[in-house]
């Protein structure tokens, strides 16, 4: 009878560390899926300040057209990323094109004195 105790004790133990670890995974789970719901609200608020920033540098240098549509088309590509190899490699691709586009404001000496583009 004892024997039958003790088995059971052990069963009831096996079944609430699993239940443990199982709701243990789920936590872990849901905490990956927030963190990438706040990295694709910061991307998102990083991609609509970009018109902004792209028109206020059209201001200064209306002949560096390339960049400029470097920069957009990034953009568009960031935004209708899905996924998260797709999300990486769009916002990739769209911090080039942003350094690309500081670049030409380093070429501007007034560019960078704008208040607006600050």
């Amino acid at each position: 009878m004892t024997a039958i105790y003790v088995i059971l004790g052990l069963l009831a133990l096996v079944v609430v560390v699993g239940i443990a670890q199982y709701n243990k995974l789920v936590r872990l789970n849901v905490a990956v899926d927030e963190g990438f719901a706040q990295i694709e609200v910061q991307l998102q608020r990083r991609g609509d300040l970009i018109p902004n920033l792209v028109e206020t540098v059209k201001g200064y240098a209306s002949h560096e057209k390339e960049t400029f549509e470097k920069v957009v088309q990034a953009r568009a590509q960031a935004t209708a990323a899905q996924g998260v190899a797709a999300v990486a490699e769009a916002d990739g691709m769209l911090t080039q094109a942003l350094r690309g586009l500081l670049a030409v404001a380093e070429a501007y000496p007034d560019l960078k004195a704008s208040a607006n583009f600050l």
